[in-house]
């Protein structure tokens, strides 16, 4: 299958994805609680604001505003029979955006978790799981998605079962999964779980890695454990900018713009080949990202001392792999 990440992703040495949805979001006036996804027929220009701002900043590859679009938890907002069109909204506006650009972008179908658990454990089942996902799939296609793009999974059963959807809509996909405990998925998913995972997939992806999860120092060992594994499809980075703290009844992502721009370069050199952000990175970060990944030759692999030198130490001692532990949170540069 040829389209447009394919080809982008032969022809160039990395690729920057986008940053933050809801960080954006918030900032224009969502409130807690309420679905983003309400906004794609609501408020449709400031989902275009939202996609020109990681185009503007220099992204290849921005993600829908569809992330919370399968029927588990629009119906949280009695919104599930509204699948369809939403999804449909949110990959319009992409597509509106992209062909706009001047340039090649990827216009990527965002598909988060269903906020069920898996069987054996809960009580979604696999059919299930593959019935919400392709309704979702379905409906970014039609908008005009490149890619469909699965992030912040947890559990190997629910990626699977992404995979298959994607598969019955005949649309390629990238994967990311978030290893937010201890180097590890809250469902106990390592980095070297995930390369085996994707390898047995029948329907692979074009592209496979981490999103979200605690700091980028911990995005980037679980990058570097992917990289250990040899894999053969491209990793993707999409780190936090930073730390989350409390200020004045919001949350602050504290990692600066030149602290994101060490993170992008240290994810490439990680072996990451799409580099982008997640909560909290704006696109004043996306900016600074692109400028230090272009004026910046590649360089070796880092070591983790490297990484938390410039970055700031890890939250755990171990990546969960049972690798010998590093050193506990060396010391952080400061981060404005």
């Amino acid at each position: 299958m040829t389209d447009a990440l394919s080809r982008l992703l032969a022809d160039r040495d990395w690729l920057m994805a986008d940053g933050a949805t809801g960080t954006t979001l918030f900032n224009m006036g969502l409130q807690s609680g309420d679905a983003p996804e309400l906004w794609n027929t609501d408020h449709p220009d400031r989902i275009r604001t939202l996609y020109r701002g990681a185009v503007d900043a220099g992204s290849d590859i921005f993600l829908t505003n569809s992330f919370g679009g399968t029927a588990a938890r629009l119906k949280l907002h009695d919104a599930q029979s509204r699948v369809g069109e939403l999804n449909r909204s949110a990959a319009e506006l992409g597509r509106e955006v992209a062909d706009a650009a001047g340039r090649p972008v990827v216009v990527a179908g965002s598909m988060g978790p269903t906020g069920e658990i898996m069987a054996p454990m809960g009580p979604l089942t696999h059919e299930t799981a593959v019935e919400m996902f392709h309704e979702q799939a379905e409906g970014l296609k039609e908008g005009g998605a490149d890619v469909l793009w699965v992030e912040t999974i947890s559990a190997p059963e629910e990626y699977r079962a992404a995979a298959e959807a994607a598969r019955l809509a005949q649309m390629p996909w990238v994967g990311t999964m978030s290893f937010d405990t201890a180097g590890r998925t809250m469902m106990g998913v390592t980095s070297s779980d995930m390369v085996t995972l994707v390898g047995k997939l029948d329907h692979k992806p074009l592209a496979f890695g981490a999103n979200c999860g605690v700091g980028a120092s911990d995005l980037l060992r679980t990058v570097l454990g992917f990289s250990a594994m040899g894999p053969e499809i491209p990793v993707v980075a999409k780190g936090n900018a930073g730390i989350p703290k409390y200020v004045d009844g919001h949350i602050h992502y504290d990692g600066t713009p030149e602290l994101m721009g060490q993170y992008a370069v240290l994810a490439r050199d990680s072996g990451a080949k799409i580099i982008g952000g997640c909560c909290g990175t704006t696109p004043e970060h996306l900016r600074s990202m692109r400028a230090a990944l272009e004026s910046t030759p590649h360089g070796p692999r880092p070591t983790l001392e490297q990484i938390a030198e410039q970055l700031g130490g890890f939250s755990s001692a171990s990546d969960g792999t049972g690798d010998a532990p590093v050193a506990q949170r060396p010391r952080r540069r400061r981060r404005g």
